[in-house]
């Protein structure tokens, strides 16, 4: 009885790590998020599908490019500093620092100047026209300090500073916001452009500012030193690269896509179903890269270890994420309008369709890291190689079969493919298997959410709604319920705790009582 105590408070210790951590992360990206509808809310208002759609492409190049030129830097700057800090060393992470951020700085350049020498060619290709090619040149400066502000946000993530990690979220937010507005209310559609340049500008300052605060000895690098640092960055950000580039590709191709086959605004449609699909599910996944992975990492070497992390991980990130992607998709229809406008009406089955594969992707992603932190780099690129050919290539398919809406089905497909093969790869690696009790969890809300589907897609307008007012109704019933269990005890009120272990108590007599037949 004492060992089963015991376990049980080690085990709320755990859950109780990382709802705090998702927590403190979600509550900075929560605000990061709200500022960001508003960003969205102004583009839609002043300018309307063409102009999202406008921003979406604009978006992307930039993303692509920062991506590809930061060559995974600021990923591979974040284990590196974590691994100099837990070796007490203080001028090993001075130096890692510095070279991170001489590093980026140069990668930003390289990035600026790129956009400047294709610009022509890109605007060519994303736009059908040269005459977006000036625009794209000062998409340079975005994607130069994008690149700069990696290096203080590694230095901070890496010295496990979530709390000022999530104070520099919701500065920058706000600065993204104050920046950003007044340039697309006084200048339209000519101030897209210079609204992701001021955003990527307030981040860097964001960034820088909270990054001073770490106190770090000042060194002097020979040549040879940043030579060996730098070549030792790139190589372990060869994968996170990689993951980023196929990513942002992929995202990239199928814009164009969307554009050749329905036009800018159809592409509009689909960023602001794609934008709202992620918003609730973003701080999870979030929390997972900036918590989750390096408390894997310390324990890779230790399968059960391993597993058993990933199963806690995912168990409360389904917990959290099922009960808002059943409610947004359930709404969706409201939501879009509230969000955006009612012009956005044909993006609303592709939300739906996108906040089924959001919970595919919540199940897949904390396997995923057990590859990463296992370091198995190759085994990541060619997954992560073959999930882009499978999104592409659905998303081909699917529009050209069932127009916009194939977009949606294309990425709920993705992760359908992506989770069972995920499964098979890390099960071979470190022998994972899920919880019986994950498997329920993850066919209660996959269920759930695919009913839900059915019923808003299918049905009449109020039989449907009720449908998927009663589905998430009890998603979020069935969620809380667990997640009042898995968190320690002493975070609960005392009326709760009280009423707790009086409803266990009649459950506990009856075990007993089977034990002792």
């Amino acid at each position: 009885m004492a060992e089963d105590t015991i376990e049980r408070n080690r085990g709320e210790s755990r859950y109780g790590e990382i709802l705090k951590s998702t927590s403190l992360i979600g509550a900075s990206s929560v605000i990061n998020i709200a500022m960001s509808i508003l960003r969205l809310k102004v583009l839609a208002i002043f300018l309307g599908p063409a102009g999202i759609g406008l921003f979406g492409l604009y978006n992307v190049i930039t993303d692509l490019t920062a991506n590809l030129v930061g060559l995974g830097v600021q990923s591979s700057g974040v284990r590196q500093v974590a691994v100099a800090m837990a070796s007490g060393d203080v001028g090993k992470v001075a130096r890692i620092s510095r070279v991170l951020t001489l590093t980026s700085l140069v990668l930003g350049i390289v990035g600026a100047l790129a956009l400047l020498v294709l610009a022509v060619p890109i605007s060519t290709l994303s736009f059908g026209t040269e005459a977006r090619a000036s625009a794209v040149m000062l998409l340079g400066l975005a994607v130069l300090l994008r690149i700069l502000a990696g290096a203080p946000t590694a230095i901070i993530q890496g010295n496990r500073r979530i709390g000022d990690l999530a104070r520099m979220t919701v500065a920058g937010a706000l600065l993204n916001t104050l920046a950003a507005v007044p340039l697309i209310y006084f200048f339209g559609e000519a101030g897209v452009v210079p609204s992701l340049i001021a955003v990527a500008l307030t981040s860097w300052i964001a960034a820088h500012w909270y990054c001073r605060k770490i106190r770090l000895p000042r060194v002097t690098l020979t040549l040879a030193q940043f030579t060996a640092e730098t070549r030792f960055l790139l190589k372990l950000g060869f994968s996170f690269m990689a993951s980023g580039l196929l990513t942002a590709g992929a995202a990239f191709i199928i814009r164009i896509l969307v554009v050749q086959h329905d036009g800018v605004a159809a592409a509009g449609n689909y960023q602001a179903a794609w934008s709202l699909g992620g918003i609730y599910v973003g701080f999870i996944l979030q929390a997972m890269g900036t918590d989750f992975y390096p408390r894997l990492s310390a324990v890779s070497a230790d399968d059960a270890a391993c597993n058993r992390a990933v199963n806690e991980q995912a168990r409360v990130s389904i917990l959290l994420a099922g009960p808002g992607l059943l409610a947004t998709l359930a709404l969706s229809p409201l939501v879009m309008a509230m969000f955006y406008s009612t012009q956005f009406a044909d993006a609303v089955p592709v939300l739906r369709w996108f906040c089924l594969g959001m919970l595919l992707r919540v199940v897949a992603w904390p396997m995923g890291f057990i590859i990463l932190a296992k370091g198995a780099q190759w085994v990541f690129f060619w997954t992560e190689v073959a999930a882009t050919v499978v999104h592409v290539g659905l998303a081909w398919l699917l529009l050209k079969v069932m127009g916009l809406s194939g977009a949606g089905i294309a990425f709920a497909g993705l992760y359908v493919w992506h989770g069972v093969l995920i499964y098979f790869l890390v099960r071979r690696i470190s022998g994972f298997t899920w919880s019986r009790d994950n498997l329920m969890l993850a066919a209660l809300f996959v269920g759930l959410t695919i009913t839900v589907l059915a019923a808003v897609e299918l049905l009449p307008f109020w039989p449907g709604m009720a449908v998927a007012l009663a589905g998430t109704a009890l998603g979020c019933g069935f969620s809380l319920a667990l997640l009042v269990r898995l968190v320690p005890q002493h975070w609960l009120p005392a009326r709760l705790r009280k009423l707790m272990d009086a409803l266990a108590r009649p459950l506990a007599a009856k075990a007993q009582a089977r034990e002792r037949g």
